[in-house]
């Protein structure tokens, strides 16, 4: 399965790294919540529950040798949102980092995106290894210099120094949503972005900070007549005038900004009719649509539900061109899932670099990878047990019922508690990032 090429069984995943502490013992502030690699792949940005950024940089010295791995290691680490309270409702708002963006870069610095339910922040990544010297007002110390006793003129000089790098918040993006935010993407435009709540989709310049635009609203006048709400929004990845929000229902609407100021009639409608065999209680529940993301390429969009990943063609509404079981397994278990509040877990899905594999999580720490040509998929686990360097991950497999063979996981003792909800895909190599709860998990291709 690979970024530049080849089928599923065509690559072996070896471990590489493991980031995070071993502990039985997770503290909720450590749990990951969202991981984004940036565009060139070369930086890895992880959000957690206590609102800190931590990013990874991908080690450059042995990249040019094709045997040596390549590693990622801590380049900077922020808090980037702290606890509030809001008095007129009388709600805490956490810090839990929900969703990060990179902007592609223009200059040296990098620029990213981080939100917690309420307030987006623009944060730049910079470097500084030379520092001035030789200031005529002031001593090296910052203290200034009595003007009287000065009676030459100094050029200040920039001097070398240890590498700093800095994160600075260079805007806040407050007070415009009521509900909590699921979902930023930022345009191709790379001038605007969007950010999507339960009821709302909004549009932000960059530069403006103090007024949006709200783009689709869904809230009724009857809150009682509520019937769905929006569940994820993304911008198309080369047309900048078009966006698609996800619901509850299963449904995406794809929305063109050109037809009209406030986008509350799709262009699009993607939905695929229900099967009345598999109709149940838990139906609306498992459609409701986790994740969306557009290919690479803008042709193809995917979306995750609980139990599949599903393929659509931009260009048929009706039906999905390609369906993935992920876990279809857990079908008889939805019972025991809706009672232990599983089965609303939100899944995300990504893909690989030439749109050929799509990768998203389950539980007992697995991860599936969908290959597109062939309709093949693979089972991995992330473990500590299988964490040595270079050693290749062994497929899994689930018993769903009757005998069981020698390799096969019954489905009675997967651990529903160690589940992989967000992953992440490098954009240009075979390198991927998985979240287990508290750790973070790197993957790459094995290199012979």
């Amino acid at each position: 399965m690979a970024g530049a090429g080849g089928g599923a069984n065509d690559v072996q995943w070896c471990f590489s790294q493991v980031k995070g502490a071993i502990d039985d013992d997770v503290a909720e502030a450590d749990i990951i919540s969202t991981v984004e690699f940036n565009h060139s792949g070369e930086l890895l940005a992880t959000g957690d529950k206590g609102g800190r950024v931590v990013i990874f940089q991908q080690d450059t010295e042995n990249k040019s040798l094709p045997q040596c791995r390549s590693e990622y290691n801590v380049y900077s680490t922020f808090q980037s949102h702290e606890p509030e309270f809001d008095y007129l409702k009388s709600l805490e708002i956490e810090e839990k980092i929900n969703k990060i963006r990179w902007l592609p870069q223009k200059n040296a610095a990098q620029f990213l995106l981080s939100t917690n339910d309420k307030t987006i922040k623009l944060w730049k990544i910079s470097e500084r290894d030379k520092r001035p010297e030789g200031y005529n007002l002031k001593e090296e110390d910052g203290r200034c210099r009595d003007s009287t006793t000065i009676t030459t003129l100094r050029v200040p000089v920039f001097r070398p120094m240890d590498l700093m790098v800095e994160a600075s918040p260079r805007r806040v993006f407050a007070n415009a949503h009521t509900y909590h935010i699921n979902s930023i993407s930022v345009n191709s435009d790379n001038e605007t972005y969007l950010s999507a709540d339960d009821l709302r989709v909004n549009l932000w310049h960059l530069e403006i900070t103090d007024r949006s635009f709200n783009i689709v609203d869904i809230k009724p006048a009857n809150m009682e007549e509520l019937t769905e709400v929006i569940t994820a929004a993304e911008f198309h990845p080369h047309q900048c005038n078009t966006f698609v929000y996800s619901s509850s229902k299963g449904t995406i609407r794809m929305c063109d900004m050109r037809a009209s100021a406030l986008c509350d009639k799709h262009s699009k409608l993607f939905e695929e009719p229900e099967d009345p065999s598999n109709r149940s209680f838990f139906s609306e529940i498992i459609s409701s649509i986790s994740d969306v993301k557009f290919s690479h390429s803008g042709r193809y969009m995917m979306t995750r539900d609980y139990l599949s990943v599903k393929i659509w063609d931009l260009n048929m509404e009706n039906r999905p061109v390609e369906t993935y079981q992920v876990h279809e397994y857990l079908r008889s278990k939805l019972c025991s899932l809706y009672e232990n509040d599983c089965i609303f877990d939100k899944f995300e899905c990504c893909w690989n670099g030439n749109d050929s594999v799509v990768m998203t999580g389950s539980y007992n720490n697995f991860f599936r990878m969908l290959e597109r040509t062939q309709r093949r998929d693979i089972t991995l686990e992330a473990s500590r047990e299988s964490s040595k360097a270079r050693q290749v991950l062994k497929p899994r497999r689930v018993c769903a019922g009757g005998k069981r063979k020698k390799d096969e996981i019954s489905v009675d003792s997967l651990d529903f508690n160690k589940k992989i909800l967000h992953t992440a895909w490098h954009p240009q190599e075979n390198i991927i990032a998985v979240a287990t709860t508290n750790n973070l998990y790197i993957f790459q291709e094995k290199v012979n």
